[in-house]
């Protein structure tokens, strides 16, 4: 039987301002490990610091613009595109425009905060 996950997770964010991360599933809200799906609100001139993370992130813009920094450039992701980060990638994820983004992030296998790798501050 499908198995109704009723409601996220609201997860603490990395980064120089709020950013909401609702998990609605992956290993805090419905114990997978092989995969995560987030639904993330940042604000305009929201920043985190680089990461070169152990899995996969595949993330579709919903709303506004996120900027993907990796070595050798960046991107501008908009509303309706997506990015994919393979695994050893180093990126930055930012969001500068006016309004923010929303975005979601699904992360082969589970996000982990031991697997993202993020830069030190």
């Amino acid at each position: 039987m499908p198995r109704l996950l009723k409601s996220p997770t609201v997860i603490a964010a990395a980064g120089n301002k709020p950013k909401r991360i609702e998990e609605y599933a992956g290993r805090v809200n419905s114990g997978h490990e092989r995969v995560s799906v987030a639904r993330m609100q940042s604000p305009q001139g929201w920043i985190e610091p680089g990461q070169r993370p152990e899995f996969e992130e595949i993330t579709v813009v919903l709303r506004g613009m996120l900027r993907v920094d990796y070595e050798g450039g960046a991107l501008e992701v908009r509303a309706g595109q997506a990015v994919v980060a393979l695994p050893g990638e180093w990126v930055r994820y930012s969001t500068p425009e006016e309004g923010g983004a929303e975005y979601v992030a699904v992360c082969l296998p589970a996000f982990s905060p031991d697997s993202v790798h993020r830069d030190s501050a």
